[in-house]
């Protein structure tokens, strides 16, 4: 993997997103969790996309989900991915509700709609613990 590359790809980290970060490092996935209504959400945003209050904190959630869509990639879009394909990106709801883009771990199993899946937290190649899901081997 060109480390070089693929540390240009990571997202900055800022004040806004920080607690997510560093519940990553914690091995913990961290959310916005609105004072009015509740709703959590994802990506960070100033406002609650339900109620539009102002007001949040970050909490810690089950970092559990179910893969609503997935793609595996085959072609080397990115320099830094070219050493990575095929890899196998997933469109996972969270228990909490929102909906968030990421990569299955190694030697997860062929995806499935509603597949159960969990939040890990390994340093990737650049030394960011990031947001990965494993998913469990179909039981049916």
């Amino acid at each position: 993997m060109d480390v070089a590359a693929y540390a240009k790809l990571l997202p900055e980290i800022t004040p806004s997103n920080q607690s997510f970060w560093d519940g990553c490092a914690a091995g913990e996935l961290r959310l916005q969790k609105c004072a009015d209504c509740g709703r959590h959400r994802f990506p960070d945003s100033p406002v609650c996309p339900e109620c539009l209050s102002g007001s949040a904190s970050w909490e810690a959630v089950s970092g559990t989900g179910t893969i609503w869509s997935w793609c595996t990639m085959h072609q080397k879009y990115f320099a830094a991915f070219a050493d990575e394909v095929p890899y196998r990106l997933v469109y996972v709801r969270l228990a909490e509700g929102p909906l968030v883009i990421s990569t299955l771990t190694d030697g997860s199993p062929e995806p499935r709609l509603d597949q159960p899946v969990r939040a890990v937290f390994r340093p990737d190649a650049a030394g960011r613990a990031v947001l990965r899901f494993s998913a469990e081997a179909d039981p049916r």
